[in-house]
C-alpha cells in the first residue's frame, strides 16, 4: 500500500487545480487550508464532482464555493447540536423524574436489577448497563460540582443529578431496558409510542456525538431507519417502489424526530435558523444549485412546512 505523503500548502493547491477547481485568491485559499485542514475541506468535494466516476470538478467550481459548503455545514451542525442538547436534557429530566418518583432517589434504590425489564434476554444488557452507570459514578462523581456536592454531603447521588454525567448513549440504552410501564409513561409525555421512542433515542445520540466531534453532517445517513410518519404523508414526500425517498435515514428523518420531541416554538426557531444558513449558502453557490444540497440532505422542497404541522393535526 502506497504511503500518503505530506503536502505543503502550495502542493495542496496544485492538487485542487489539477482536478479543475478554480483558485481565485491563492493566499486566501492557503490561509483557509492552514487553519481548517486540507483533508476536512476536501471532504466536501463530492457535490462538485462531475460524477461518481469522474473525479474532476464541474466547470466553473471555485474554492470559495467549496469553502462555503464547509462553512454551511459547520453552521448547520451547530444549529442541530444546540437543539439536540435541549432534547438530551429533556429526556434525562423526564427519565430521572419517572424513575426517582417510582424507585427512590438513592443509587442503591434506583440501580436495582428488579427495576428494569424482566425479560430473560435483557438481563445481561441490564447488568452491563448498571455496571457502566456505577463506573460513571466512581469516575465522574467527584469531577462535577453537583455530583461531588451530593457525595460529600449526603453520600449518594440522586438520579436527577447523576444524569448530568451520563452520556446520551447510556441514557438511550437505559430507556430501552426499562419496564414497559415506565417506557410507556415516558413516551406518553411526547405523545408517541414507546417502540418509536426506543428507535429514536439511539439515532439522536448518534447525531449528538457526530455534531460534538465536528464530522460532516449535511449528507450523513444513519444505519437505522425511522418508520413512516404522518409528516411523510402530510408533506406529500415522493415515493419510489412504495418507499419514501426522503425522511427515512437522512437529515430530514432527524428533523421529523426533532419535530416530535421539541415544542412548536422551538421547532419554528430551528426552521428559521436552518433557512437562514441555507439562503446564505445558496447566495454563494454558482456551479451547482441549492436543490442539489437539499437532495443530499434528504430535504424535500417543502421541508419548511414541517414547522406548521402541529402534533395533533
Amino acid at each position: 500500500m502506497r504511503d500518503k505523503q505530506f503536502k505543503n500548502l502550495d502542493e495542496q493547491l496544485e492538487i485542487f487545480k489539477y482536478k479543475g477547481l478554480i483558485i481565485e485568491d491563492e493566499e486566501f485559499a492557503k490561509t483557509v487550508l492552514l487553519r481548517e485542514n486540507y483533508f476536512f475541506i476536501n471532504g466536501y468535494r463530492h457535490l462538485f464532482m462531475k460524477s461518481a466516476n469522474n473525479k474532476r470538478y464541474i466547470e466553473g467550481t471555485t474554492f470559495e464555493e467549496l469553502y462555503s459548503l464547509f462553512l454551511f455545514d459547520r453552521q448547520f451542525r451547530n444549529i442541530i447540536f444546540k437543539h439536540l442538547l435541549i432534547i438530551e436534557n429533556n429526556i434525562k429530566s423526564i427519565i430521572s423524574y419517572q424513575l426517582s418518583k417510582k424507585y427512590g432517589y438513592k443509587e442503591s434504590d434506583y440501580l436495582k436489577v428488579k427495576n428494569f425489564d424482566g425479560a430473560p434476554d435483557k438481563q445481561r444488557q441490564i447488568n452491563d448497563l448498571l455496571k457502566k452507570m456505577k463506573r460513571q459514578i466512581r469516575v465522574n462523581g467527584g469531577q462535577h460540582s453537583a455530583t461531588s456536592h451530593y457525595l460529600s454531603n449526603y453520600g449518594y447521588i440522586p438520579l436527577w443529578v447523576l444524569v448530568k454525567v451520563l452520556s446520551f448513549g447510556i441514557v438511550s440504552e437505559m430507556y430501552s431496558i426499562l419496564k414497559l410501564e415506565d417506557r410507556l409513561a415516558i413516551a406518553s409525555i411526547y405523545g408517541i409510542d414507546q417502540e418509536t421512542l426506543t428507535n429514536y433515542l439511539p439515532i439522536l445520540a448518534n447525531y449528538r456525538n457526530l455534531c460534538a466531534h465536528e464530522d460532516i453532517l449535511f449528507e450523513n445517513k444513519t444505519q437505522r431507519f425511522i418508520d413512516d410518519t404522518r409528516y411523510h404523508s402530510l408533506l406529500n414526500i415522493d415515493k419510489i417502489d412504495d418507499e419514501y425517498i426522503y425522511g427515512k435515514n437522512d437529515l430530514f428523518a432527524l428533523l421529523i424526530i426533532i419535530r416530535q420531541l421539541l415544542t412548536s416554538t422551538e421547532v419554528k426557531n430551528l426552521i428559521l435558523e436552518i433557512e437562514k444558513v441555507l439562503n446564505n449558502l445558496e447566495y454563494n453557490l454558482k456551479s451547482i444549485s441549492i436543490d442539489k444540497v437539499l437532495d443530499r440532505m434528504g430535504f424535500p422542497s417543502n421541508w419548511k412546512d414541517i414547522a406548521g404541522i402541529e402534533i395533533g393535526d
